[in-house]
């Protein structure tokens, strides 16, 4: 068992080396540098940094965990929905990114003011700011448990210390070069957590006494490498097509139509480096999952051989047997792939809550505001909205329940829904909408779907939506928006 001095150490370490990085990306920092990097980042830096942020600290803990599960996404199902983004990428990269472009947009929501209204823009952006807070906060409070369980506790300091270190580490890297620094800190975040996935393989393999080469065999041999699930219709929750479907919905709306995601494809050069981007970025994604999987399968065959207990929770099986039985070595590596598959997503989320605010609310692109002024407000910004993320992880630790914790981070993915149905009907068609009204129709569909998703099975004969919830979601929405559109008014935008 390491020393909490020992990870301590490790851990600062590793914000030293973020520090440095961002030391180097930061210097003659502009606005337009911490929005969109000048323009000049490396379409292959950006596709790397972007998986990080993909897979986050839930992915890297979580996934594993569930292929030994009797579960949604036992075995390789999961696979099913990798290859559904694929879908999702093709859509992006083909349809939103050369619209994104031609209006050479700082915030992809200014699409919805030019297409629709204000109040359409701030709807969008206001919706994703609401997921991105929640969803960012539930990361870094798992991230701080850790630290206070290896460290804090032994040491003697309090959680809502260990919080605001937490944060301020974030703070000190991003506020100058904001989305430039993150697509480096991303890259290198990424490779921590492939780093921390592959020396576990590789001991796992070690203790199991076969070659690399033989992992595929023994996965087979354990029944852990079904891929695809056919056979017991749209009730299984990994019936193929349900998983494909979700997947291609979820890229488009949580890559596609995310202000966190995009802005780092905004900060290649030309739409054509963007889109080569998104293409080497799904190619290494499906390889990292195969990655993340197989790990999943080697760690529920070591325990069964091993006769360790598999945790009633199963996403507490790579911690345990990591930090307690696969030696310091994996110990290591684990710890600094949590906390960089925790950071790589949250970073970047504190970086376009700032962006997003600032343009879409604060009116950043107007030339009336002095660059001095905008830089003032923007840290601002920044800081505020460190201190909203401080507070939201004391809520969920002073609420110190799980299942309220997992309704508040499943309610924050409703949120998507109003942003897809926007879009969709945006592009689709010409028609203006009554803009004043937007906000009440992106209200009342997560409300109605919510209510939809609770009693699908006794409503629709078993049927259980899962994930596609979210279709049902933005369909409500594109119906709202046809409701109050102006039919013989037309907008060429």
């Amino acid at each position: 068992m390491l020393s909490s001095s020992f990870l301590l150490g490790v851990i600062a370490l590793y914000f030293v080396l973020l520090y440095v990085v961002s030391h180097f990306t930061s210097k003659q920092a502009t606005n337009e540098t911490f929005f969109l990097a000048d323009k000049q980042s490396s379409w292959v830096m950006v596709a790397i940094g972007m998986i990080g942020a993909t897979l986050s600290g839930v992915t890297f803990i979580s996934i594993p965990g569930v292929v030994g599960d009797g579960g949604v996404n036992q075995s390789f199902s999961y696979m099913q929905m990798v290859f559904g983004y694929m879908v999702g990428y093709f859509i992006i990269a083909t349809v939103l990114m050369p619209i994104y472009y031609k209006y050479n947009l700082t915030t992809i929501y200014t699409y919805l003011e030019k297409r629709f209204g204000k109040v359409s823009r701030k709807t969008g952006s206001g919706f994703f700011m609401l997921s991105r807070i929640i969803g960012a906060a539930l990361r870094l409070y798992l991230v701080a448990i850790v630290f206070q369980t290896i460290i804090g506790s032994k040491a003697g300091i309090p959680f809502w210390l260990i919080v605001a270190l937490t944060i301020a580490l974030i703070w000190v890297y991003t506020f100058r070069g904001g989305i430039k620094t993150i697509v480096w800190t991303d890259t290198l975040q990424t490779a921590c957590m492939v780093i921390a996935v592959v020396v576990s393989i590789w001991v796992l393999s070690s203790e199991l006494n076969i070659s690399i080469f033989e992992i595929p065999t023994i996965i087979k041999e354990n029944n852990l490498s079904q891929w695809f699930y056919f056979e017991n219709g749209w009730s299984d929750p990994n019936n193929f097509y349900k998983q494909f479907i979700s997947g291609a919905l979820m890229a488009l709306v949580m890559t596609g139509l995310d202000q966190d995601m995009m802005q780092k494809n905004l900060t290649c050069r030309s739409l054509k480096e963007a889109q080569m981007n998104m293409g080497l970025f799904s190619f290494i994604l499906i390889f990292a999952n195969i990655l993340f999987l197989s790990l999943g399968a080697m760690l529920y065959i070591y325990a069964n051989s091993k006769g360790i207990e598999i945790p009633e929770k199963t996403d507490q099986l790579y911690p345990i047997l990591a930090i307690e039985h696969l030696g310091p070595v994996v110990a290591v590596t684990f710890v600094l792939g949590m906390i960089a598959a925790a950071y790589s997503s949250a970073d970047s989320a504190l970086t376009a809550l700032t962006t997003a605010f600032c343009v879409d609310f604060l009116n950043f692109e107007s030339t009336e505001i002095e660059e001095e002024e905008k830089k003032r407000k923007r840290i601002m910004v920044h800081v505020g909205f460190s201190l909203i993320l401080f507070c939201v992880i004391l809520a969920f630790n002073s609420l110190n329940n799980k299942a309220v914790i997992t309704g508040l981070f499943t309610a924050a993915g409703y949120t998507y829904g109003p942003i897809l149905g926007l879009f969709t009907f945006g592009i689709l068609h010409k028609v203006n909408i009554r803009d004043h009204l937007v906000w009440v129709v992106c209200l009342l569909c997560p409300i109605l779907s919510y209510a939809i998703n609770l009693n699908s099975a006794e409503w629709l004969g078993g049927l259980e939506f899962g994930f596609l919830i979210l279709a049902v979601n933005g369909l409500l929405t594109y119906l709202g928006l046809w409701i109050i559109s102006i039919r013989n008014s037309f907008n060429e935008a």
